[in-house]
């Protein structure tokens, strides 16, 4: 499962694939606003832990842990309805709410690139640490269903298309490519549900 398969003048294995294949109806689930993404999005994110911790993106793989448990919580959280608790539904952030999440992205890429720089071989601290935060703020702002979570997953999704593809991890590159495209149909798909609520 893990042994190298040529595909498309490239290299890539079949773990590789079926996590790209996962990654990609999760990320299609959250664009419809289906529950679906969540078991998805826990098979990729597992799968990815190894893949990341072996192409010595450490903070990668930390995040994608950090994903899987934030998916149990979405899970739990989208499915939530009747009783007293009512149905989640997209909302979006006052300004004051920006700023603080906007704070906590430097925050964690400050803590996230001195740890990797200080303990870690990672030939990408920056830019893994960068993208590493920017996806935790992502990732609490789906579970609560924030249209903004698509701006975080465009930023981080479009700077992970270069990043994977510098690594040799070609079909991840070509993954982070899509969720690119399907984020932002996302945040269009989100917006009109926001404004028709209203």
């Amino acid at each position: 499962m893990t042994d190298p398969i040529p595909l498309f003048g490239t290299e890539t294995s079949l773990l590789e694939l079926f996590a790209v294949l996962c990654g990609l109806a999760s990320v299609w689930s959250m664009k419809k606003e289906s529950i679906l993404a969540y078991p998805f999005g826990i098979v990729n994110v597992l799968i990815y832990v190894y893949i990341c911790f072996n192409a010595k993106l450490y903070a990668y793989a930390g995040i994608n842990v950090f994903y899987a448990i934030m998916s149990v919580y979405g899970w739990i959280n989208w499915a939530r309805k009747g009783g007293d608790q009512e149905r989640l539904k997209i909302s979006s952030l006052r300004i004051k709410e920006w700023m603080i999440y906007i704070a906590l992205v430097v925050l964690f890429f400050f803590i996230l690139r001195a740890v990797l720089v200080r303990f870690t071989n990672s030939e990408v601290p920056t830019w893994d640490a960068f993208t590493t935060a920017v996806y935790i703020i992502g990732m609490w702002l789906l579970a609560r269903k924030k249209i903004e979570n698509w701006y975080f997953w465009i930023a981080g999704d479009s700077i992970s298309i270069f990043l994977f593809l510098y690594l040799g991890l070609m079909f991840s590159s070509l993954q982070f490519l899509v969720f690119t495209i399907i984020a932002i149909l996302g945040f269009i798909e989100w917006r009109k549900k926001l404004k028709s609520a209203a």
